[in-house]
């Protein structure tokens, strides 16, 4: 595991080109602190919106999940229909 970058909000301030791109080649994300502690995360946009992607697909994993213990449910068809068109990008 790579140790994670870390910078003051200072050096965000002074230098915030650089910072984006550090997070663009690498993809690795910069843990931004204020007065010692950690207060945000600077993601590059293809990272963040695969975490997106990810998010969504634990969510409906989640509701098949609930309809399933209520004895509702969906066709396995729409299940991976909906997959895969998270999978994808295409999102639903």
């Amino acid at each position: 595991m790579e140790t994670p970058a870390i910078y003051p909000i200072t050096d965000l301030r002074q230098d915030a080109t650089n910072l984006i791109g550090r997070v663009c080649e690498t993809g690795q994300p910069v843990y931004i602190t204020q007065r010692g502690r950690a207060s945000a995360v600077l993601l590059s946009m293809e990272a963040w919106e695969q975490t997106q992607r990810e998010l969504e697909l634990l969510r409906l994993l989640s509701r098949g999940e609930q309809e399933s213990a209520a004895g509702v449910g969906v066709t396995l068809a729409d299940v991976l229909a909906e997959g895969d068109a998270l999978l994808t990008g295409k999102g639903l």
